[in-house]
């Protein structure tokens, strides 16, 4: 995934092996994960131990990892890359730095008329260009559940797209893809959520309002639900929901539906 060697990747994983025992628990509390196949849930395990082995992880005072969090973490910034190849999908950055709790960032904007604003904002996550991924450690364990939040995926959702330049909701598609579909489905996707924010600021609607903030949080925020909860984002946006499957090559709908129809933890009585 990282263009490494066949030798430096058996070497890696030879140096970091991962018990059965750990790695059953880290995928109890990613339920997310389930109904994958043997060989993917072999794929995501080595992904794991080689995406520890290239990204340092900043444990920030009140933030203690053991391999089993660090692997949990990794598990859930593995998945978007399943299907994707051997390519450096997350070049540009090599630390993620873990904060106990939301913390507080400087924010600029500068509004129509040119003024300039400044003020502190609350975050549970930032990614920036060529920069690190920051997280809040409780939004790490509140994700990789059926639930519709998955903060490690959004904030590397936007380093995908930063691969492109600035983030702008157009990561580098594969060949296979039409540049002009995206732009047209996801321009019509984001143009309705907004009406539906200015119509009533207070909407409940059907998947966060934050993706309507611009197009890079509309990619971001429609990635969480394409993998946490696709059956909203598909009953909302299908066409949104195509084009995110033919980006990741994944297709976690019907995961769901066939988990919703065979796994009896997935089964509620009418």
């Amino acid at each position: 995934m990282w263009s490494l060697s066949a030798w430096r990747r058996r070497r890696i994983l030879a140096r970091h092996p991962v018990a059965d025992e750990t790695w059953q628990r880290v995928r109890r509390h990613l339920s997310f994960l389930d109904g994958i196949s043997v060989e993917q849930d072999q794929w995501l395990r080595e992904a794991c131990v080689l995406f520890l082995a290239e990204k340092h992880l900043t444990a920030l005072p009140g933030v203690e990892l053991h391999q089993e969090q660090r692997l949990l973490l990794a598990a859930q910034a593995q998945l978007p890359l399943m299907n994707l190849g051997d390519l450096e999908w997350y070049q540009g950055f090599h630390e993620i730095v873990l904060y106990p709790d939301d913390f507080l960032s400087p924010q600029r904007h500068r509004d129509a008329s040119g003024v300039e604003h400044e003020w502190d904002g609350e975050h549970s996550g930032e990614a920036w260009q060529q920069g690190p991924v920051i997280l809040a450690w409780p939004g790490v364990l509140a994700s990789g559940n059926w639930e519709g939040y998955n903060l490690v995926i959004h904030e590397l959702a936007h380093k995908l797209d930063m691969l492109n330049g600035d983030a702008n909701g157009l990561p580098p598609l594969h060949g296979d893809m039409d540049v002009k579909a995206w732009a047209r489905v996801m321009q019509s996707a984001f143009d309705d959520l907004n009406r539906q924010l200015d119509h009533n600021p207070d909407a409940a609607t059907a998947i966060d309002s934050y993706a309507a903030e611009n197009p890079a949080e509309f990619f971001a925020v429609t990635s969480e639900y394409f993998f946490s909860a696709p059956d909203l984002l598909s009953a909302s946006y299908p066409q949104v929901y195509e084009q995110l499957s033919l980006f990741y090559r994944q297709d976690p709908l019907t995961r769901l539906t066939q988990l919703q129809a065979h796994d009896p933890r997935y089964q509620t009585e009418g």
